[in-house]
């Protein structure tokens, strides 16, 4: 589908730029999550990873609440670059916020080549990008079949991969829900994966995209296990 098709969608006139600086606005929202986000969930970050303090980043959390959006703040001190569903820019208030916290929209029911041109472009200047591989918010304690777009990304830009479990967030804010609860959340940060080697003509097979998913898709259950005990 091409963007033209996209051209109802609420986020569609979003104008979205991948810029690394830390506004003013952009720290002052940011302390203000991180407050109301601590005060109200008490987060603990555990685990043997950490994202790295330079270079092209993909965080992978499991997805199980609209919380996890937000939750990802206290992984790092560095500029978070978020994927959203278009329908969050309805809210025209919602839809700037978002983008001051560095979020761009992507149309879900097909291939959204902008979201995608966004999303590498993101990783590209080296900066780090939140992307939830289960596509949506999904219930109960497996991991769902991810989509591809993570390891696509991380072979075409050469970011690394940090799987992250977040435990008591579907407590918290369960999907359908408005008003969170003050639940305690855990996050569970994984060892970093690294992204799949080109061949020599600078492709990726899609054999290895597979297999990078695969075990993606096994290191955030792991993650989420660990979060969730």
């Amino acid at each position: 589908m091409s963007d033209d098709e996209h051209s109802d969608s609420p986020g569609r006139g979003a104008i979205f730029v991948p810029h690394p600086r830390r506004t003013l606005t952009y720290r002052i929202l940011r302390a203000v999550l991180k407050f109301v986000l601590r005060l109200w969930f008490r987060p603990v970050v555990e685990g043997p990873g950490s994202i790295p303090a330079d270079g092209p980043v993909i965080i992978t959390p499991v997805h199980r609440s609209f919380a996890d959006f937000s939750l990802s703040v206290f992984l790092t001190d560095r500029k978070l670059f978020f994927i959203a569903k278009d329908s969050l820019w309805r809210s025209r208030l919602l839809g700037r916020f978002l983008l001051a916290m560095g979020a761009f929209p992507v149309h879900r029911e097909s291939a959204d080549r902008a979201a995608l041109n966004h999303a590498q472009a993101v990783l590209e200047d080296g900066q780090v990008l939140v992307l939830f591989p289960e596509g949506t918010r999904q219930e109960g304690p497996l991991v769902q079949n991810l989509l591809e777009g993570a390891s696509f990304l991380s072979a075409r830009t050469q970011a690394t991969i940090v799987p992250v479990g977040i435990g008591g967030s579907a407590k918290a804010m369960p999907k359908g829900s408005s008003i969170p609860r003050p639940v305690k959340v855990r996050l569970y940060v994984a060892e970093a994966m690294a992204p799949p080697d080109a061949t020599g003509a600078g492709r990726v097979p899609r054999s290895v995209i597979k297999g990078t998913t695969a075990t993606l898709r096994s290191r955030i259950q792991d993650a989420f296990d660990r979060a969730s005990a």
